[in-house]
């Protein structure tokens, strides 16, 4: 997988950030969405989107949310699968839409590192669930159709340990 040293990811595209020095170049903990309040705002369909003018971080340029971790973990993989391509994607989507690429959204994943696998061979990403399902669930076809090529390494220094992942579009 490639990686990212830049700092592109602090002000457009979605990333999964798990380390806490990075999450923290974006915003205060104040400032991070509920994975509700999120969901609510992108809109179901049917219900008007919401997304405010200036967004609570990073001067006006991110959204940092968590939950999503804990969401998923709750879920059987069947329903975890659905709800990610059902709700969390077209959210997503309406995240990139509003703000035209122009904004950066960052999921706070604070046991992402050891839940984020990377399979060094095909770049497929996948999320480690916790019990009592214990699965592994197909992050990468999920959320970016196996685009395996596009997703990166988000890195803080040169030789470190990876913060997340970067992705700029999701399509």
């Amino acid at each position: 997988m490639r990686q990212l040293q830049d700092t592109v990811w602090q002000r457009r595209g979605t990333s999964w950030v798990w380390d806490e020095e990075a999450r923290n170049q974006v915003c205060a903990a104040s400032e991070v969405w509920s994975l509700r309040q999120f969901l609510r705002t992108a809109g179901a369909p049917g219900v008007p989107r919401s997304w405010p003018d200036d967004l609570p971080s990073n001067g006006r340029r991110t959204l940092v949310v968590a939950g999503l971790d804990g969401s998923l973990d709750l879920l059987t993989p069947t329903d975890a699968d659905l709800w990610l391509s059902d709700a969390i994607k077209p959210a997503i989507l309406s995240f990139q839409d509003e703000y035209e690429g122009d904004a950066a959204l960052v999921f706070w994943l604070p046991t992402g590192h050891s839940r984020i696998k990377v399979q060094a061979s095909t770049d497929a990403v996948s999320w480690l669930c916790h019990a009592p399902h214990g699965y592994q669930l197909d992050f990468g076809r999920i959320l970016w159709g196996e685009a395996n090529e596009y997703p990166q390494e988000i890195l803080m220094r040169p030789g470190g340990k990876p913060a997340g992942l970067f992705h700029l579009r999701i399509t």
